[in-house]
C-alpha cells in the first residue's frame, strides 16, 4: 500500500489532528504485526483472508471484563463476543467516494443518521460474507428505527474497485435489501487514503492472490462521532472454509442493532 510523505493530507479524507490521531492508532492496533497486546487479554488473530482483532477467550478473567461507556443494553458476554470497545467520540474522518449504484456522496451527507462502517472486499469468500448476514440480520432487529441506521462499507480491494463490482457483491449476498446500503469504491489512492484515516491495513500482493486486511466495524453517531469499535470474527473447517454457527451470526446481529439503537436515540 502506498503512502504519502509526512504531512500530506490524502486526497478525499479530512483526517483528524496529530493527537486524535495519535490516540487512534494507540488503540486501533495494527493488524499487519502479529503481535500479542495486553489490553482486555486482546490477541490478533490472523487468517489466510483476513485479519481481526478479537479477545483471548480461553481467560476466565477476560470473560468478567466490561469496558466502560458499553450500554447496558448490551450484554458483557455479546460485547465480548463482538470484542466491543468504546472509543472517544474523536469525529469520523471524511471521504467521498461511489457505492454500488453509481452515487458519489460524502460520508457527510448521512449526518443525522447513525452509519454502521465496515471495510469489505466484493470477491471475499471468507469474512465478509457473514458480515453481510449479520448487517442483514441488525437491519431486520432495527424494526421501526432502520430508517435511522446507514449501513455502508468501503471497498478493500484494488484489483476490484469497479462499481459494478461492488453492485454484483450487493446483489449476491441481499444487501440491497437493505435500503440504507453503501459499499463504496473510487480510485485506488483514494481508497488508500481512507483505508489509512481508519487505520484499515491491506496487503494485496497480486489481482490472483487473497486480499489480506483488517477488519473492524466502526459505529459512528449523528453527529459524525466515531463511539464503538467491534472486530468482526469467523472459524473455518479443516477445509479452510470460513463459517460461525448460526447462532453467532443472529447474536452479532442483535450486537449490531443494540448499539445502533443505542445511538439513533
Amino acid at each position: 500500500m502506498s503512502e504519502g510523505t509526512p504531512g500530506d493530507k490524502p486526497a478525499g479524507v479530512a483526517l483528524a489532528g496529530g493527537q486524535q490521531q495519535a490516540h487512534r492508532r494507540a488503540l486501533y492496533r495494527s493488524a499487519m504485526t502479529i503481535t500479542v497486546a495486553t489490553v482486555l487479554v486482546a490477541a490478533v488473530v490472523v487468517s489466510s483472508a483476513y485479519l481481526i482483532l478479537r479477545r483471548d477467550r480461553g481467560s476466565a478473567s477476560g470473560q468478567d471484563l466490561r469496558a466502560s461507556g458499553i450500554p447496558p443494553s448490551v450484554s458483557t458476554s455479546l460485547a465480548n463476543l463482538m470484542s466491543l470497545t468504546p472509543v472517544p467520540g474523536a469525529r469520523a474522518p471524511g471521504f467521498t467516494l461511489t457505492d454500488q449504484q453509481g452515487r458519489t456522496m460524502p460520508l457527510s451527507s448521512f449526518r443525522g443518521k447513525v452509519v454502521v462502517l465496515e471495510f469489505m472486499d466484493p470477491h471475499c469468500t471468507d469474512i465478509c460474507p457473514l458480515v453481510s448476514d449479520e448487517f442483514i440480520d441488525a437491519y431486520h432487529d432495527l424494526g421501526t428505527l432502520a430508517g435511522r441506521v446507514v449501513f455502508a462499507a468501503v471497498n478493500v480491494n484494488q484489483y476490484h474497485a469497479a462499481v459494478r463490482d461492488m453492485a454484483l457483491y450487493s446483489g449476491e449476498h441481499e444487501l440491497s435489501t437493505i435500503p440504507s446500503w453503501h459499499f463504496f469504491t473510487g480510485s485506488v489512492p483514494r481508497l488508500q487514503s481512507v483505508w489509512h484515516a481508519y487505520n484499515i491495513e491491506v496487503e494485496a500482493p497480486n489481482p490472483d492472490a487473497d486480499i489480506v486486511h483488517t477488519s473492524a466495524v466502526y459505529f459512528i453517531d449523528p453527529q459524525g462521532r466515531e463511539k464503538f469499535l467491534a472486530s468482526p470474527m469467523v472459524d473455518h473447517t479443516k477445509t479452510n472454509q470460513a463459517y460461525l454457527p448460526a447462532g453467532q451470526i443472529t447474536s452479532w446481529g442483535r450486537g449490531i442493532a443494540l448499539i445502533a439503537r443505542q445511538l439513533a436515540r
